[in-house]
């Protein structure tokens, strides 16, 4: 796998005046992102917190706004994990336009800190999470024999 891929559509309710996305909405779509690619990882958010107490909390999000997508416009959301350590992992995720791959409209670098839900202290990741993580990165990748050009 190169990167999870999320489709989403841009409704009314996502932009602003002009009829583009809100920036703050970005952010929305990739948390949407996200809990899609670690379902289907097979390690779903729902069962970390079931079964060891643990949730994933963004710690840091930094987003480049370099394009504007619009009402209706088909998006497509790559997530990719940059690094994966003991309790985190950063995650790069690039929204393009269907039908365009090669002109990035926004690039989001999330840190993701895993922590317990009881007082919500930093957590080691469960082996399963942190596999299925690590599967995304671009050593991940090489190591299954899937190409990984463009990861960065």
């Amino acid at each position: 796998m190169s990167a999870h891929l999320y489709r989403c559509r841009v409704y009314f309710e996502d932009t602003d005046a002009a009829g583009v996305v809100y920036y703050a909405n970005y952010l929305k779509l990739a948390e949407r992102a996200r809990t899609e690619a670690l379902r289907d990882l097979g390690v779903p958010h729902a069962e970390l917190v079931a079964e060891h107490g643990l949730i994933f909390m963004v710690r840091r999000a930094k987003l480049d706004y370099l394009r504007p997508a619009r009402l209706d416009d088909s998006l497509t959301v790559a997530t990719r994990a940059l690094a994966v350590g003991a309790a985190s992992v950063e995650l790069r995720q690039t929204f393009h336009r269907d039908g365009d791959a090669e002109a990035a409209l926004v690039v989001a670098d999330v840190l993701l800190a895993c922590v317990r839900q009881s007082d919500m202290r930093a957590a080691r990741m469960p082996a399963r999470w942190r596999a299925a993580l690590t599967g995304l990165t671009t050593a991940g990748l090489a190591t299954a024999g899937l190409a990984t050009d463009g990861l960065t």
